[in-house]
């Protein structure tokens, strides 16, 4: 009687990812779309970071991968005058995150 053999990469793809809650303050409307992304195969650990003031105008929200991290991307999110920095630890290639992305805008 051993115990049964899972392979690890399709348990590690069944499990959703987690959002972290750092912070009080989040561009209006991102958390609903970050929980959604959550949900996402390859997703493992969102965290949405600092907010800032940029100098253009932004009318609806937009997420751009930026540069990579340390197992995952830091990806900025935009809406109006304020941009947030938001990590996202993914197996994911960069095409397949800028992908997933899309979708949950449309």
């Amino acid at each position: 009687m051993g115990k049964p053999t899972v392979n690890p990469g399709q348990a590690a793809s069944q499990k959703s990812g987690r959002l972290v809650w750092n912070h009080s303050t989040h561009i209006s409307g991102l958390i609903p779309i970050l929980e959604r992304l959550c949900q996402q195969d390859g997703i493992q650990t969102v965290t949405p970071g600092v907010i800032g003031r940029v100098r253009g105008h932004s009318p609806k929200m937009q997420l751009r991968v930026s540069v990579p991290i340390r197992g995952g991307y830091k990806v900025l999110a935009r809406q109006g005058k304020t941009v947030q920095e938001v990590f996202i630890l993914t197996t994911l290639e960069q095409k397949q995150l800028e992908m997933a992305l899309a979708n949950l805008l449309l």
